[in-house]
């Protein structure tokens, strides 16, 4: 009997290493499995995100991609489970772009310790468990939306700022940053307040009322995310008040090129969304194949859209 049991063992253990070396060969050979994980599959900077996503698996060819977001902003709870679904599913390359850089943090270092790849795209994370950050360089952003705004208004007077999620890495660089370039460099501009909009359009839109309403004089606001500029700047343009009460943001889309065109936004900080994914999936299966892609933190570069450089911005 005991004979027949170690024999059924032994068995099972063959069976179970060559189903795992079977597998592994099924993982080299067939398709790589990459998921990419977003704030929200509704912003045109996301969709912008999977199209480069999409293009650079498409060339590549042995790319299996999936797509994942949460329904809103708001919590990065449904971020982190998502991240965890991923690594259930053993997925090769995990491409994700935190709502919180601390949340989040976890479940990099999960997916790392499992083998999986993870590649940060937009905004950072608190650990250096992965293998290359693609963003815009939101500290340098930020600075130069804080002179564009300053010159706008003769460097003086009151501005608000509108910022989308408390806690997002990628955010609070950008109102960090421009805060430090007012406080430093302009002393005659005050900033009234700030706003947490989670990137929601209309929240943004009655915050930014709200600040008009108790501030008349209002000479300007700073829109954090291509959700918290076009509410504001629709509050603007609603008031009657575009062109008189300076508008500076981030992102660019249909809305931003249309509130540009009707003088509600002077001028976005246009990021490069479809580079970060098409780099972040290039990156991913280089990292998977033990090849160089070029460094840990790639600035994917901004441009300053206005009125003047419009028709060249895509």
């Amino acid at each position: 009997m005991k004979k027949v049991l170690f024999l059924a063992m032994f068995v099972a253990l063959a069976c179970s290493v060559a189903t795992f070396a079977n597998g592994k060969k099924e993982a080299d050979n067939g398709k790589i499995k990459i998921t990419l994980i977003t704030m929200d599959s509704i912003d045109e900077h996301w969709l912008k995100v999977k199209a480069g996503a999409e293009a650079k698996s498409a060339e590549l060819g042995n790319v299996e991609l999936t797509f994942n977001a949460p329904p809103g902003k708001v919590d990065a709870n449904v971020q982190l489970q998502m991240v965890e679904d991923a690594i259930t599913k053993r997925a090769n390359v995990i491409m994700l772009a935190p709502l919180n850089k601390d949340a989040l943090a976890p479940g990099v270092e999960k997916a790392t310790a499992a083998g999986i790849k993870v590649i940060m795209i937009d905004s950072g994370v608190s650990t250096d468990k992965y293998e290359a950050f693609f963003a815009t360089n939101n500290g340098n952003a930020a600075r130069t939306a804080a002179d564009t705004l300053a010159k706008l208004i003769g460097e003086k007077g009151k501005i608000a700022i509108i910022n989308a999620q408390a806690g997002a890495g990628t955010t609070m660089t950008r109102e960090n940053e421009f805060k430090d370039q007012i406080k430093t460099k302009y002393p005659n501009i005050q900033i009234v307040g700030v706003q947490y909009s989670d990137g929601d359009k209309t929240k943004a839109m009655n915050q930014a009322l709200d600040f008009m309403t108790a501030n008349p004089d209002l000479a300007g606001f700073y829109g954090c995310n291509e959700g918290a500029t076009v509410g504001l700047a629709q509050a603007v343009a609603q008031s009657g008040k575009a062109g008189k009460v300076k508008v500076v943001g981030f992102d660019f889309s249909n809305d931003t090129k249309a509130l540009i065109q009707q003088g509600a936004i002077q001028a976005t900080m246009v990021q490069n969304p479809y580079q970060m994914g098409y780099l972040g999936v290039d990156a991913g299966v280089r990292a998977l194949q033990g090849t160089s892609f070029g460094g840990k933190t790639v600035d994917t570069g901004v441009t300053v859209a206005t009125l003047d450089n419009l028709a060249s911005i895509k």
